[in-house]
């Protein structure tokens, strides 16, 4: 495919990107190198932010700055470099749990999913911060391991109407789907919306392979204003992209055995950018992708949706 890279610096673990549209600038995060960074494309600059734990996904902000999950709660920043103004904790022990995926809804709710680190129990969660209008900080749990038992929080997205959200537990290999009320804030109607193969035992990689009989797990998502979902396959090295039925459209391979995250930006949307990891990822397969843990990029024919902001 035609992928240009973004960036010269890896990360060891780049997620939660989004185009700013106002500021005319790509951030991201890196989450086990703890910096939040952001680039401008048209100048071949980046910038990087050091944070206090790991940043497991962030927001733009409608009043200016940003809103980020941390490791150790959930902080809202009004400038670039500025101070960390804590809003909430998440309920969960930060020792072997953290934020992981996440974005803001149509209305400006901040949705955090989350990780359990130890891949045993399954106790991730889905939240919602709920700031609008100036009110108090509401958290809620909308998905919780009594009802939806999952490890790893990914794959959010919603519709372009906004009333299906997609959610993905990495581990399971699936991304599921339900019906959602925004007005009202509530899920229904769960339903998996993909399966892929599980991961072979044993696997390890190979680049003779072609990764043929495991073609990797959905990790971070994005929907295009035609809601088809694109959603990056870690291990799988490739984005697949999906038609709002499950219809597989398309696979676009990857310069990165494991990319983590796509978004769409650019003044006319129609830029697909692209995390990657390298953290603890085998010699051999940095050898075959020394770029893992860039940010790529690569021109699309139909523009993806504007990202949401936080409403506070």
């Amino acid at each position: 495919m035609n992928w240009q890279t973004l960036t010269t610096q890896p990360c060891e673990l780049g997620e939660s990107p989004f185009w700013h549209p106002h500021e005319q600038l790509l951030y991201w995060v890196d989450i086990s190198g703890k910096q939040i960074l952001r680039a401008n494309v048209y100048m071949g600059t980046v910038e990087s932010w050091d944070m206090p734990s790991e940043p497991g996904c962030m927001a733009p902000a409608a009043s200016g700055g940003l809103v980020i999950a941390l490791r150790h709660g959930v902080f809202r920043a009004r400038q670039w470099g500025g101070p960390l103004q804590h809003l909430a904790t998440l309920d969960y022990d930060p020792a072997h749990l953290r934020a992981n995926d996440g974005k803001c809804d149509a209305l400006g709710r901040f949705w955090i999913g989350t990780i359990d680190e130890t891949k045993v129990a399954r106790n991730a969660a889905l939240y919602s911060l709920d700031c609008r209008d100036g009110r108090p900080p509401q958290l809620e749990r909308k998905l919780d391991p009594a009802t939806f038992p999952a490890t790893t929080a990914n794959g959010l997205a919603w519709s372009p109407d906004g009333r299906t959200l997609y959610w993905a537990d990495t581990p399971s290999h699936a991304v599921h789907v339900w019906d959602y009320e925004p007005s009202r804030n509530t899920l229904t109607a769960p339903r998996t919306f993909a399966q892929f193969a599980p991961k072979p035992a044993g696997w390890q990689f190979d680049p003779a392979a072609d990764n043929r009989g495991y073609r990797g797990r959905p990790d971070g998502a994005a929907v295009d204003v035609q809601g088809n979902y694109y959603v990056a396959m870690f291990e799988g090295r490739r984005v697949c992209q999906f038609a709002q039925d499950g219809t597989l459209l398309a696979e676009l391979a990857t310069p990165a055995q494991c990319p983590t995250m796509p978004c769409f930006g650019g003044e006319d949307l129609r830029t697909l950018y692209l995390t990657s990891a390298r953290h603890h990822r085998a010699a051999a397969e940095l050898d075959a992708f020394p770029q893992s843990g860039c940010v790529f990029s690569m021109r699309v024919a139909v523009p993806g949706l504007p990202v949401n902001f936080f409403a506070d």
